[in-house]
């Protein structure tokens, strides 16, 4: 049984989220304590334990301690299938959080599998924006081979949530290595910029004007597009993602979200300076993006690189769980301003 402190490195749902999906990849039993630790409420929120439920259901795992509120877990997983599968987070949980856990579990399946999830945040603080998994970590995957679409039926914010959307995985096999030491030069700038029910106040437009204006000042011009949904009526909000595609391949990015009392431009601006700090250090992923390639790159045989800014504390976190429940081994070191990511190939 593979033992994990929840209370270890960042602490987070993250140690949690990414131990379900390896355990279940691995096919071993899990039993996590200490969930969500250094957090000021500890214990699995609603949106945690509905990840923990998805991923249940997709290889028939049985569980004991998956309650609101618990902060300890075991779950012992079965081989994974493929088929039609719901979830509700129920509250406006990151629905984004929700397909990081599973999506590793849904590409070892050798089954299509449509995942409908419902209730939930597609736009929430400290999480990334659905567009962004959508238009940053979706391509990456795909260059590893990863065939993968999500369909947005609604958007959702906090507090009320209630998004909705439908990921469709298929079965390609096994996952190719990705390598990426260089980042060449800048070939676009994309971005989207999203609000529901704010079109009679521009925020669509304002964001999206903000962000080009301030990568223009900088050098860099961007093609946004601008989106007015009226897909959620209960629950007003925006969001805006930036990326920056090169001609060695890589894509970097950034997003940021609208709240109560903010206005559009600082939302625009927030994502333009984040994606120019990443254009300016020449990171072949970004600091969001790198956390994020770890556990795929666990799972791939053969060595797969990347060069980052910074090594988070869901960097480190990844780094560590990957190490510990798989036969990965990683190298971390510093080269320039950047920190060069390697998962070693297997001996």
């Amino acid at each position: 049984m593979i033992e994990i402190d929840g209370s270890q490195k960042s602490g987070s749902g993250t140690i949690l989220r990414l131990a379900i999906a390896l355990a279940t990849i691995q096919g071993q039993p899990l039993h996590i304590t200490n969930i969500r630790q250094n957090r000021p409420k500890a214990g699995l929120k609603p949106q945690h334990l509905e990840a923990v439920l998805t991923a249940a259901k997709l290889c028939r795992a049985e569980t004991k301690g998956a309650v609101l509120g618990s902060r300890e877990l075991w779950y012992t997983p079965h081989a994974v299938r493929g088929g039609e599968f719901t979830a509700e987070i129920g509250t406006a949980g990151s629905i984004p959080m929700l397909i990081m856990t599973v999506l590793p579990i849904c590409l070892c399946s050798k089954k299509f599998i449509r995942l409908q999830i419902r209730q939930g945040g597609t736009d929430a603080k400290y999480a990334p924006t659905l567009n962004y998994l959508r238009n940053v970590l979706f391509p990456v995957l795909g260059k590893m081979g990863a065939d993968i679409q999500l369909i947005v039926k609604r958007y959702g914010y906090y507090p009320k949530g209630n998004g909705e959307v439908i990921l469709h995985v298929k079965p390609t096999g096994a996952l190719q290595p990705y390598r990426l030491d260089n980042f060449g030069e800048v070939r676009a700038i994309k971005g989207v910029s999203v609000c529901t029910f704010l079109a009679n106040r521009l925020v669509s437009e304002r964001q999206a004007k903000a962000a080009s204006e301030n990568l223009q000042k900088r050098g860099y011009y961007s093609k946004i597009q601008v989106i007015n949904d009226k897909s959620n009526p209960v629950q007003k909000g925006s969001s805006i993602v930036l990326w920056a595609e090169t001609d060695m391949g890589a894509i970097v990015g950034s997003d940021a979200i609208g709240e109560l009392g903010k206005p559009a431009e600082k939302v625009g601006v927030e994502a333009a300076e984040r994606l120019a700090a990443e254009l300016d250090a020449k990171a072949t992923a970004d600091v969001h993006l790198s956390d994020m390639l770890i556990p795929y790159f666990a799972l791939v045989k053969g060595s797969s690189a990347f060069k980052t800014r910074a090594i988070t504390d869901h960097v480190e976190s990844n780094l560590w769980l990957a190490e510990t429940i798989t036969s990965a081994r990683f190298n971390v070191r510093r080269t320039g301003d950047l920190y060069r990511v390697e998962k070693q190939a297997e001996s």
